[in-house]
C-alpha cells in the first residue's frame, strides 16, 4: 500500500482508504472487516454521524478500541437527526456543530478527530459561522483538522478563500470528470487534498450492467466501461483502471472506497497494486466518454 499526505499536515493515509458507510449492523463483522482492511495497509477510515443514526459511528469506534493512534478517522457533521426519526435536516450553525462533534467523539470512543468534515453546504449558509467552529475545535484539540464534502464549486471556492481546510471530498470517476473543469486545479493551487467517492462509479465502470448515470446514455457507460476493459492489460484489473485514473492527478490524495465485504476488500487491495496508467491510458479513458461540467452551484 502507497501512502499520500494530506496537504498541510501530518498525516499520510492509504491511498485506497475505507468508506464506512457500506459497513453492515453487526459489531462482530464489522470489525472482523476493519481490522482485514487495516491489515492489508488501509490506515484510514471514513464515517459520518449520519449513517444509520450514528451506529456507524460506534462501529468503526468498537472496531478501533485499543488501537486508536494506529488508524485515521474521519468523520462528518451538517445533517442534523430529527427527534422523532422522520429525517434530517442541514444544519452548519456553530452551537449544533460544537453539540455534534460530543456525540461523535463518544461514539467513537476518542478524545479527538482526526478530521471533521462539513457533510455538504450551500452558498447561503453562514460559512464564516461554520470556520468558526471548526477552528475553536481545532484550538481545543478536539479535532485535529477539518475539511468539507462537497461537489459545488461555489461552495468550494469560498472555503478555498475564508478557511483554513486541508481537504474536501468530492465525487470523480471516468464517468463524472466534473472536476477536472471546476475544482481540481484550484484545490492543488491551494495545497488543499481531494478525496475522492464514486471512482468506481457504483459498479459501472468494473461488473454493473451498463445504465444511465448522470446525463450520460446507457449507451455511453457501456462504451467508458468497454475502455477500462480495454486497458485492463496484464495483472492490472478494471478497478486498477478505474482506481488508477483518479489517482493520477496530483490534487487527489486517496480514493474512499465503500467495502462491504471480504472479496470487495481483496479485489480492491490486489487492483490499488497496479493502478499505475500511462499517459496514452488516460488520454483513451478521457476520449472514451463526453466531459460533463456543473451546470449548477458555480
Amino acid at each position: 500500500m502507497n501512502y499520500r499526505p494530506i496537504a498541510k499536515t501530518s498525516l499520510r493515509i492509504s491511498e485506497i482508504s475505507f468508506g464506512c458507510m457500506s459497513l453492515g449492523n453487526d459489531h462482530a463483522t464489522n470489525k472482523t472487516l476493519l481490522h482485514q482492511a487495516f491489515d492489508r495497509g488501509i490506515n484510514y477510515f471514513d464515517t459520518a454521524d449520519l449513517y444509520q443514526a450514528g451506529f456507524n459511528e460506534e462501529t468503526v469506534g468498537r472496531a478501533f478500541a485499543g488501537m486508536r493512534e494506529k488508524v485515521i478517522i474521519a468523520t462528518k457533521v451538517g445533517n442534523q437527526l430529527r427527534a422523532d426519526g422522520s429525517g434530517w435536516d442541514w444544519n452548519p450553525r456553530k452551537e449544533y456543530i460544537l453539540q455534534a462533534v460530543e456525540a461523535s467523539l463518544r461514539r467513537l470512543q476518542t478524545d479527538h478527530i482526526d478530521l471533521y468534515q462539513l457533510h455538504g453546504g450551500t452558498i447561503d449558509d453562514p460559512i464564516d459561522e461554520t470556520i468558526e467552529a471548526f477552528e475553536l475545535l481545532q484550538q481545543q484539540g478536539k479535532i485535529r483538522h477539518y475539511g468539507i464534502s462537497s461537489i459545488r464549486p461555489n461552495v468550494i471556492r469560498e472555503y478555498c478563500r475564508r478557511s483554513h481546510m486541508v481537504s474536501v471530498m468530492m465525487q470523480y470517476s471516468v464517468l463524472d470528470r466534473r472536476p477536472e473543469e471546476s475544482c481540481l486545479a484550484l484545490l492543488h493551487e491551494h495545497q488543499i487534498s481531494v478525496l475522492v467517492r464514486g471512482s468506481l462509479a457504483s459498479g459501472l465502470l468494473i461488473n454493473k450492467p451498463a445504465k444511465t448515470y448522470l446525463t450520460h446514455s446507457a449507451e455511453a457507460v457501456e462504451k467508458a466501461s468497454s475502455k477500462v476493459q480495454q486497458v485492463a492489460t496484464g495483472d492490472a484489473s478494471k478497478t486498477s483502471v478505474a482506481l488508477g485514473y483518479v489517482l493520477h492527478h496530483p490534487a487527489v490524495t486517496s480514493a474512499v472506497v465503500g467495502i462491504r465485504t471480504d472479496a470487495q476488500l481483496a479485489n480492491v487491495a490486489e487492483a490499488v497494486r497496479h493502478a499505475t496508467l500511462s499517459e496514452s491510458s488516460l488520454q483513451a479513458l478521457q476520449q472514451s466518454v463526453p466531459q460533463l461540467v456543473y451546470d449548477q452551484h458555480r
